[in-house]
């Protein structure tokens, strides 16, 4: 009987225990589910806060960036002394206008031509005809092929003087002044004085229609004659030609010689020959007539009028066009003449031909 009673008692236990080990596993299966259900509501909580801190940050960096682009545009406050440096430049702005005024007025009076004459600049005698070569800084070559044909030498170009025509290659200054090119034309010129170097222009492609103003200002400041010549140093002139066409019209005043032409204004860009004013000739689109650019030639009183007048005159893109424009205001007797259409002319008697 009391054997029993032990063994009873351990079933007991064993089994009380197993009872407490379920219920609390079923209190943990109970208790974690809530645990878990927070954990992913923190976790979603976090995720949310992180995209919001992200997108604040993106909105600040955006806000920076419109200000600083604001900022930049907003009109500067001018200072007392921004006032007067203002002021100061319209004043010296109104200054350059008056002397460009007064030295136009100078130039009408023959001021600088009879300052020139009594400085010694001028050679003070009067010739039939100025004629000037456009040349450039990489023209050497054609320039010697220039002086083994048509161009007299140095002996000849004083016997040529002595018949009233003075001949030179006409060249401007480098953009950088001073060096090689300038210095390489410099040094050629020792050695055959043969140049009319246009100190106030400067020699690129863009800046050749302004070329134009500059020789014939300078040509007629320099030399005085009835006549001023522009050639291109891609024609072969007949001088003995061009000496006779040239005296059949002495005392022809506003003569404006050369071959004469129209033709379609280029408007589309990228093409040859366009003009980016294309739109100031009309829905025609279509040039004034004008003196071809290989030889042009002008009386006196027309070089006089470019040379008084240069500062306002307008350039085109082209030359030629450029030089009609200017005498189309003017009371201009147009020459046309076939002899000196270079590229085109067959004529026998003709004065000029492409090179």
């Amino acid at each position: 009987m009391e054997s029993i009673l032990p063994t009873t008692a351990f079933s007991v236990t064993s089994s009380s225990s197993k009872s407490d080990r379920r219920s609390k596993s079923k209190s943990t299966q109970t208790s974690s589910k809530p645990s878990l259900v927070l954990a992913l509501i923190s976790c979603f909580a976090w995720l949310y806060v992180a995209g919001r801190l992200w997108q604040d940050a993106e909105n600040r960096v955006l806000l920076v960036t419109l200000f600083k682009k604001n900022s930049q545009q907003r009109p500067k406050m001018l200072t007392v002394e921004d006032k007067l440096m203002v002021l100061g430049c319209k004043d010296l702005e109104r200054r350059i206008v008056e002397v460009e005024m007064e030295l136009t007025v100078a130039k009408s009076q023959g001021y600088l031509q009879n300052q020139l004459k009594q400085s010694g600049s001028s050679s003070g005698k009067q010739f039939l005809a100025v004629i000037g070569i456009y040349t450039g800084f990489g023209g050497r070559l054609r320039r010697n092929v220039i002086r083994g044909s048509w161009f007299p030498n140095v002996d000849a170009l004083s016997k040529l003087e002595e018949r009233g025509v003075l001949v030179r290659f006409v060249v401007g200054r480098s953009p950088n002044r001073g060096d090689s090119l300038d210095r390489n034309i410099n040094e050629e010129n020792r050695a055959t004085k043969d140049f009319l170097i246009l100190g106030s222009h400067e020699e690129a492609h863009e800046e050749l229609p302004k070329k134009a103003k500059y020789f014939f200002s300078s040509a007629i400041q320099t030399w005085d004659a009835e006549f001023y010549v522009k050639v291109d140093d891609n024609i072969d002139v007949d001088l003995d030609g061009l000496i006779e066409l040239l005296q059949k019209h002495r005392g022809q005043n506003s003569s404006y010689i050369g071959c004469m032409k129209s033709g379609e204004v280029v408007s589309e860009e990228g093409k040859s020959w366009y003009e980016p004013e294309w739109w100031k000739f009309g829905d025609e689109k279509s040039y004034f007539r004008h003196a071809a650019g290989s030889v042009v030639v002008l009386s006196k009183n027309l070089a006089q009028y470019i040379n008084i007048n240069s500062a306002s005159l307008k350039s085109y893109a082209h030359e030629d066009i450029s030089i009609g424009s200017w005498m189309m205001g003017l009371q201009t007797t147009y020459i046309d003449d076939s002899r000196l259409c270079c590229s085109t002319t067959t004529s026998q008697d003709k004065v000029c031909s492409l090179a």
